[in-house]
């Protein structure tokens, strides 16, 4: 006589169709994630701003940026780990609160060393909502969309930057405090914070790893009622641990990481989070302000920025269809080679025509390969480390958008802004190349 394997829960959420759950679950952390654009995008323009009503230098402008990337680095690594312990949801509630409050508070800094304490905090919440929000959703998505479904994700960071650009072409200009009136709008994640506490689900793999199995089994079943699927009458308890899985509950996080299942993934995943963020960072940070020295107004470079800043939709758009058909890595590869591309078109730029299109460009592959990155982060861990792997990712990347601010000042000196974009085009190239190291995940189900 045959005996009936039950299906996990896992292999349950495996199986649904995309419905109205996944996408109230997609919105509400799309809209976190929009929000951290927005005040990460905010911060160029009000560099741009301080300079001329500060009198800062590019030294101190550098801080300005950095140290938030400072605050993204720790919050990052923290957020990961905490998201393992504590939950995935409860972590991405309380980055939004973190941040939020201390955006708004940037708005009433009256001297430099107040605001970059601000900035700082501000980062603590920015860089651990990222990786937390991309887990949770990466943990529900159904395996055969999982990678379409963390681009679209993603794709709302395009959605807070354009909010950044017009509030930075509208708001920053209008005079001394428009500055302040633009990070006064960063407090909106406080209040968000409340709503994504109480309407998002918690990830069923974190719930039944904590033993919470009636809250697994709840959660579950509410994704199958929105998607008209009759639950089975007899549940399956968690499914056993994968073989590859040992060594992590042995040596749970960061430790697990560098383990032998998973050193080499690691070492590919954490090289290409640090050589993108430096290149796009250095990039986009400096933007506007890049504009202004070389002869623009100030409301003419925010309005340039602002166009070029629309080419990240296409880029999220053209990903979210590759990354299913072509895969994980040479989608990722690809938007790296073409970013390459862009940046060195953008060195050669002399024009203002050029520079516009050289900028659209870059755009549009950096953030379609930011889309393919995370996407295939997530899935390069099993779930007793899934957050402290995509945090540590992040964190390590952090690293290389505190420094790539601090650079662009030193390689401007050293040979103009045609050699700033020329070592983000090699950083571009050595992160394609990283990327063919990592594992192809493809429609595969999440580790356990």
């Amino acid at each position: 006589m045959q005996t009936s394997v039950l299906p996990s829960r896992s292999e349950r959420l495996d199986r649904l169709p995309f419905t109205s759950r996944h996408r109230r679950l997609l919105l509400g952390s799309g809209i976190g994630w929009a929000l951290d654009a927005m005040d990460v995008g905010l911060v160029s323009f009000v560099m741009a701003a301080l300079a001329v009503q500060w009198g800062l230098t590019d030294t101190e402008l550098s801080w300005v940026a950095s140290l938030g990337f400072v605050g993204m680095a720790v919050g990052a690594a923290l957020g990961g780990l905490l998201a393992d312990r504590i939950g995935r949801r409860s972590v991405f509630a309380l980055t939004l609160l973190v941040y939020g409050v201390a955006t708004g508070a940037s708005a009433l800094a009256g001297t430099l060393a107040v605001l970059l304490v601000l900035r700082f905090v501000v980062g603590l919440g920015l860089g651990a909502e990222l990786p937390v929000a991309s887990t949770l959703v990466s943990e529900y998505a159904p395996a055969r969309i999982r990678g379409r479904v963390i681009v679209v994700l993603e794709a709302f960071w395009a959605v807070g930057w354009f909010a950044a650009a017009l509030v930075g072409y509208l708001v920053v200009p209008s005079g001394d405090d428009g500055w302040r009136w633009a990070l006064a709008l960063g407090a909106v994640p406080a209040v968000y914070a409340v709503i994504v506490r109480l309407g998002l689900p918690e990830s069923v793999r974190f719930l039944e790893r904590a033993g919470r199995t009636q809250e697994a089994e709840a959660a579950v079943r509410s994704f199958e009622r929105s998607a008209g699927v009759e639950a089975p009458k007899a549940v399956a308890d968690a499914p056993a641990a994968p073989t590859t899985e040992v060594a992590v509950e042995e040596q749970r996080g960061i430790g697990a990481l560098w383990g032998p299942a998973y050193r080499v993934r690691t070492a590919a995943l954490w090289a290409v989070w640090f050589l993108v963020n430096f290149a796009y960072y250095g990039a986009f940070i400096w933007l506007p302000t890049l504009l202004v020295a070389s002869g623009m107004s100030m409301v003419r470079s925010f309005g340039y920025t602002l166009v070029i800043t629309a080419a990240q939709l296409p880029g999220y758009a053209v990903a979210a269809v590759l990354i299913e058909k072509w895969g994980r890595r040479p989608t990722l590869a690809t938007f790296l080679v073409g970013a390459a591309g862009a940046a060195a078109l953008f060195s050669a730029a002399g024009t203002e025509t050029s520079v516009l299109v050289a900028g659209m460009l870059l755009s549009f592959f950096v953030l379609g390969a930011w889309g393919a990155l995370y996407a295939v982060t997530p899935e390069m861990y099993p779930t007793a480390v899934r957050g402290t792997g995509a945090g540590w990712a992040a964190g390590f990347g952090r690293i290389a958008s505190i420094l790539a601010p601090l650079a662009v000042p030193v390689l401007r000196e050293t040979g103009g802004t045609e050699l700033v974009f020329l070592v983000f085009a090699g950083a571009f190239i050595l992160a394609g190349a990283a990327a063919l190291a990592l594992p192809e995940r493809r429609g595969q189900a999440l580790e356990a």
